[in-house]
């Protein structure tokens, strides 16, 4: 397992404060994800959950979830997701995101990131990341892909 996976199940002994203490500290690897104030929800091997909330800070003109705050908590599920999945042998670095908004962000959003571990074990090169973004009444607000370059780690 990662370390970052390690750290994650290390920290989320104590609930709640476990959860809002890793996703600080997470936050601080790249400072611009706390821009959102984001909750990393669960992370394992393969899926990744962080919040965005429904908060002032975040919102667009029209009061709901700013799109770009959408895809950096999608980017944050993402680049989470990769740490504690990627085999050791393999490193990852974001190529490109597409994404669709398909209904208003007016709730928290509930940013998930999935692969299927055969993506990790074949991939050289191109590596496809499912996102979405789930708003509290189920409906996807926000859903795409973020691509991945996979390239074997340099000895």
């Amino acid at each position: 397992m990662s370390q970052l996976y390690d750290l994650w199940k290390s920290f989320n002994r104590v609930p709640v404060v476990g959860k809002r203490a890793f996703s600080v500290a997470f936050a601080k690897k790249a400072p611009y994800f706390g821009s959102i104030h984001p909750l990393v929800n669960q992370l394992r091997p393969n899926y990744a959950e962080v919040i965005v909330p429904n908060r002032r800070g975040n919102h667009n003109h029209i009061g709901t979830v700013h799109a770009i705050a959408l895809c950096n908590g999608l980017e944050m599920a993402m680049g989470a997701l990769a740490e504690v999945t990627i085999p050791r042998d393999k490193r990852w670095i974001p190529k490109g995101m597409t994404v669709s908004y398909t209904a208003k962000a007016s709730t928290d959003i509930t940013c998930i990131a999935e692969t299927d571990q055969e993506q990790w074990d074949t991939a050289d090169g191109d590596l496809a990341v499912r996102v979405k973004g789930i708003r509290e009444d189920g409906t996807v607000a926000i859903e795409g892909q973020i691509n991945l370059w996979v390239t074997p780690k340099k000895k």
